[in-house]
């Protein structure tokens, strides 16, 4: 494990960004403290060949100048979207910044993924990060104390774990918006070649601005069925109902396959959602095209805020917000 001066902000204070490389058995991790991003993720093929499947940039300047695709990052106070931007809690409404169409969308204008967090070593191979986000960052409320945690486990593991604490009732839902290749990141196409499982029997049902209607729809007979294993395809920014429900320990809900490297990636969360994106907004001047990437975002669900009938995300003081995402990489023939 080490850190390195990765770039500055172009801001007065010239702030300065590190990225911290996590090495254990055949896997290289880098995070940088700038948005928390995960910029990549180096592991062998079948034959041992090794890739990079973190679509991400090569210098600081990538992510500022393209910031809007998330890439790696890590996506607060609120992952995903929020209807009109805006929220009732405890009998008062909260207005926060239309960053997306009519809605809030990854915790607004400069959210986590904008923010330099601090960094410290966890073990011997791993990072934790944290930040505090004052009252009011954003239009949220309360004082919250957030942290995330970037641990390397033997056998091709990584395991990333999120905590916050806040001083007044307040909505929290993050993730981490990494777009994965494993073919590697500049390969092509992912949808046009990987193959993917979703243990979720329904997804939520949205409007034509991306808002759920409140709807869980079965996807028995339908395109967003990945209860078997099939091929990506284009098309999707939807939330999955997991079949597990909420809480718990991390449970397995996904794998996506690479056949043509043999790479696998399997995916166990606590959280009851998982976003299916496939990428199909990237255009120029990114250097990716739409496809080359798919985003499991583990979640709870899109509007929760505005919707009593979904899991609530609401952390009040005296509570520890608490959520664990794992991946975990491997090949086979």
């Amino acid at each position: 494990m080490r850190s390195e001066l990765f770039g500055t902000l172009p801001d007065t204070e010239g702030t300065p960004v590190h990225r911290w490389t996590l090495e254990r058995d055949d896997v290289r991790v880098r995070v940088l403290t700038y948005g928390g991003i995960l910029q990549s993720v180096e592991l062998p093929d079948r034959d041992g060949a090794v890739a990079d499947v973190v679509l991400g940039f090569a210098g600081l300047d990538g992510y500022l100048t393209h910031p809007e695709p998330y890439l790696g990052a890590v996506v607060g106070r609120y992952a995903n979207r929020i209807a009109g931007g805006r929220f009732p809690l405890d009998e008062r409404i909260y207005h926060l910044a239309q960053n997306n169409g009519p809605n809030a969308l990854h915790g607004g204008e400069r959210g986590f993924d904008k923010r330099v967090w601090d960094a410290e070593p966890f073990g011997e191979h791993g990072v934790r990060l944290s930040r505090v986000s004052p009252h009011g960052e954003e239009g949220y409320p309360g004082r919250l104390e957030v942290s995330v945690t970037y641990a390397l486990e033997a056998g091709g593991v990584l395991r990333i774990a999120y905590e916050a604490v806040t001083d007044a009732p307040t909505p929290v839902n993050l993730t981490n918006h990494t777009y994965w290749n494993l073919g590697g990141a500049r390969s092509g196409s992912a949808v046009g070649g990987h193959e993917l499982r979703i243990d979720g029997g329904r997804v939520t049902a949205v409007d034509d601005t991306l808002i759920p209607t409140g709807e869980l729809l079965d996807v028995t007979g339908t395109r967003f069925d990945f209860r078997e294993s099939r091929k990506v395809g284009a098309g999707y920014d939807h939330n999955y109902v997991l079949d597990k429900g909420v809480g718990g320990a991390a449970v397995e809900v996904a794998e996506l396959h690479d056949p043509a490297s043999g790479r696998v990636l399997t995916v166990a969360t606590t959280e009851p959602g998982v976003q299916l994106y496939t990428s199909d907004g990237f255009d120029e001047p990114l250097p990716f095209a739409a496809g080359d990437g798919v985003a499991l975002e583990t979640q709870h669900f899109p509007d929760s805020p505005n919707r009593d009938e979904f899991p609530s995300t609401v952390v009040r003081p005296g509570d520890v917000y608490r959520s664990e995402t794992v991946y975990r990489f491997g090949s086979r023939g």
